[in-house]
């Protein structure tokens, strides 16, 4: 014999398990939710510090990239995840007084030790913004170069922080990677990865370029025909894919 009253228990378990479930996007900015979710974990900020100012130095790591980049007097570049301005003091020295640096980071605590120093070096040419983990806030067509140097792999977001990115480069402009060939949660980024994300929102890459100054390679990428639409990118999927061997570049 049928007794409804027996079906409303299993009906309300049911009815409060759908609610429980967590919605796909939960943890999510809501200012990246119109962007695939990316297929890759992160390493925490700040938690590795890649080497000093001096070690760096030794082995001419910030010239060996400027040369790469071919920064020049009079240029604007963008320094982003700045931190303590090991790039952004160099960048400042290099584009020289008719140029201009922007160094950015997400912590403002780090951006007030950044503009201690800027004042105690009296640099003249650095300004310094507060950016969030999926967008830079760059003032659009502003730029000749764009730095992230040893920390992409802490970008949670990957594909809103690019997409948003992207309009700041001026005509003929290039981003510029610096990091490491390992896993995202080991402070690194495989490079067949690293491509294949920037490939997403239209940065196509120009040159890549192994160097022992680097302890890991140098990406550069430009801007490649119209900035898809949010929901039209194509996320990556991480592959045992091998990276390219070269020590001199491609593209």
């Amino acid at each position: 014999m049928f007794r409804a009253g027996r079906l409303i228990p299993a009906a309300l378990a049911l009815a409060l398990a759908a609610c429980q479930q967590p919605p796909a996007d939960e943890g999510r900015a809501g200012t990246a939710r119109a962007f695939p979710t990316p297929d890759r974990p992160v390493s925490k900020a700040g938690t590795n510090a890649f080497a000093s100012e001096v070690q760096r130095d030794k082995v001419n790591e910030a010239e060996v990239v400027m040369d790469l980049a071919r920064i020049a007097p009079g240029m604007s570049v963008a320094d982003i995840g700045a931190g303590e301005g090991y790039y952004t003091t160099r960048l400042a020295t290099r584009v020289g007084k008719r140029g201009r640096v922007l160094a950015e980071d997400i912590d403002s605590a780090t951006n007030e030790r950044l503009a201690a120093r800027v004042m105690r070096e009296g640099i003249g040419n650095v300004s310094i913004t507060l950016g969030t983990p999926d967008d830079p806030r760059l003032p659009p067509t502003s730029f000749d170069r764009i730095f992230l140097v040893h920390m992409y792999h802490e970008v949670d977001e990957p594909y809103a922080f690019l997409w948003r990115l992207r309009p700041a480069l001026r005509k003929g402009g290039r981003v510029i990677v610096v990091d490491v060939d390992r896993p995202t949660d080991a402070h690194g980024i495989a490079p067949s990865l690293l491509f294949c994300e920037f490939a997403s929102v239209g940065l196509r890459l120009t040159e890549f370029v192994r160097k022992p100054e680097l302890q890991g390679y140098y990406a550069q990428f430009e801007v490649a025909g119209s900035r898809p639409e949010p929901a039209d990118i194509k996320p990556c999927r991480m592959t045992g894919e091998a990276p390219p061997k070269t020590d001199g570049s491609q593209g």
